[in-house]
């Protein structure tokens, strides 16, 4: 049965420094890469027939460095339907000063709930409507060729992905974390029926 891998990428340097990221191409920092070493570690066994990432630096080096860790060299497919959630005005903002800017229950709103778009930019529902139409047009036809796919983006392009294949509501999937640089690792049926889901350790 085919594998789908979800890995969001390592911590980046506005992670870091607690700033909404969003579209902005930031890298990663020295953590962001060892933990992308520690997500191959967590992979090691398997192997990945091709791998899909989005346009921005922080997801590419993060797939770069799990697959050197590997020594594995699918071929790799960038598109920015994979890309982050658009932030908009929050963009760049560390988010304590955004708080003190719109007011907290409002950043809140923005954040997390899940068709509430900050100024200019996008909700999750939003980011979804981009990331599922690409999943059923690329990833889901690798996987239903029997392919085992490793999906290297980011927290919102990915919590849209578990979305869909936890068949979770728009309520139950705002309050979904995803790590940076943990996998999720998911067993599908030819027909893309989920069979199973585990969270491997390195």
């Amino acid at each position: 049965m085919p594998l789908l891998a979800l890995v969001r990428h390592g911590q980046s340097l506005w992670n870091h420094e607690n700033r909404f990221t969003g579209l902005v191409d930031v890298p990663l920092t020295d953590k962001g890469r060892e933990e992308a070493r520690l997500a191959a570690r967590s992979l090691q066994g398997l192997t990945f027939d091709v791998a899909y990432t989005s346009v921005l630096t922080r997801a590419q080096e993060t797939l770069a460095l799990i697959l050197e860790a590997l020594g594995q060299r699918p071929p790799i497919i960038r598109d920015a339907a994979l890309n982050e959630r658009h932030y908009g005005d929050l963009q760049g903002l560390n988010k304590a000063d955004a708080a003190q800017r719109f007011g907290e229950a409002q950043v809140k709103l923005w954040r997390r709930s899940y068709d509430v778009p900050p100024p200019n930019g996008e909700s999750l529902e939003m980011t979804a409507r981009r990331v599922l139409p690409f999943y059923e047009r690329a990833i889901s036809g690798d996987l239903r060729l029997g392919k085992n796919v490793l999906v290297v983006a980011h927290g919102n392009s990915n919590r849209s992905l578990v979305m869909k294949l936890d068949q979770l509501t728009g309520e139950q999937v705002v309050g979904l974390e995803l790590a940076t640089g943990v996998p999720l690792v998911y067993e599908l049926s030819p027909e893309g029926k989920v069979l199973s889901k585990r969270t491997p350790s390195p």
